[in-house]
């Protein structure tokens, strides 16, 4: 089911799009694996096997991503006032909703620019901001930057190795080490202060 190059060649960039659309926009699609889909047909572009430009799938993935992030925070919108008169329960405390609000509030510009570079946070970000009603176009502004970075750095890597085919057979690893030196230190840096807002 993931195999990013059979999709690619089943779907096209119909496919692509609505990957990215869906697991930026709608929770229960959080596992589609949109990123390697961007990255194949980066590499597919660069190889002469994909019939889309570089420039086309860049410019309609930002468009899937900010139309997805859109949808997220209107869901996220309209569920909002349920969860804050909903009782505290085991799986949920209004005070997950304040901490996430503070945090938001202290890091929402790296948070929801950043945060498409990641799967989960991809989809549940923006419907985070939506249930505590952060002001949309602070949403829009920093979401469609966020995609702008995310879908441009994933399809540039893979054309940039599809243009280099000695390195097809270390594709693995490259990725892995991009994902890695980027996201890591973000990562950190996240939950720092994440914690620190729930001590507080």
């Amino acid at each position: 089911m993931f195999d990013a190059e059979a999709l690619i060649q089943f779907g096209g960039l119909l496919l692509i799009l609505l990957a990215i659309y869906a697991q930026t926009g709608l929770i229960f699609f959080f596992f589609l694996p949109s990123g390697a889909l961007l990255f194949m047909a980066g590499v597919l572009i660069a190889s002469g096997s994909f019939s889309h430009s570089l420039f086309v799938l860049c410019s309609l993935g930002i468009l899937a991503s900010l139309l997805g992030n859109a949808t997220g925070y209107m869901i996220g919108y309209k569920a909002g006032p349920l969860l804050y008169r909903r009782p505290d329960s085991r799986f949920f405390k209004k005070q997950h909703l304040t901490v996430a609000e503070k945090f938001y509030n202290k890091y929402g510009a790296l948070a929801l620019s950043i945060g498409v570079f990641f799967p989960l946070i991809r989809t549940f970000g923006p419907v985070v901001a939506g249930i505590i009603q952060l002001k949309f176009s602070r949403v829009v502004l920093f979401v469609f930057l966020g995609s702008v970075g995310w879908i441009l750095s994933i399809a540039a890597a893979g054309y940039l190795i599809g243009s280099m085919p000695f390195l097809r057979p270390y594709l693995n690893y490259v990725v892995v080490g991009i994902i890695v030196l980027v996201t890591v230190p973000i990562v950190i840096k996240i939950i720092k202060g994440f914690r620190k807002n729930i001590r507080s």
